[in-house]
């Protein structure tokens, strides 16, 4: 999921440490991969270990930033095919 930042950085800011703590639970179940700020910073981009699109999406709204308004995702799918990545296992259980 990459993000752009809907509103100035100081109010992105303002709700950041809402966001990490999302971002930490999507960790602890699993679905995140890694996340970071893009640089410079107008927006994210948050790895998703998840089947479909319409998942993600559904993950992502749940998001503090989606939710204030702060940010809006776009979905990109991609398959790492080579580096550190290339042999990634997913590490949450199937329901």
């Amino acid at each position: 999921m990459i993000s752009t930042y809907l509103k100035p950085l100081a109010e992105v800011d303002a709700a950041r440490a809402d966001h990490l703590t999302f971002l930490a639970g999507l960790e602890e179940a699993g679905y995140s991969v890694t996340a970071g700020r893009i640089d410079p910073p107008t927006g994210g981009i948050i790895l998703l270990d998840v089947d479909t699109e319409a998942e993600a999406h559904a993950l992502i709204a749940e998001d503090p930033y989606v939710k204030q308004g702060l940010a809006a995702y776009t979905a990109t799918g991609w398959h790492p095919a080579r580096g550190a990545l290339a042999g990634y296992q997913r590490i949450r259980k199937e329901s």
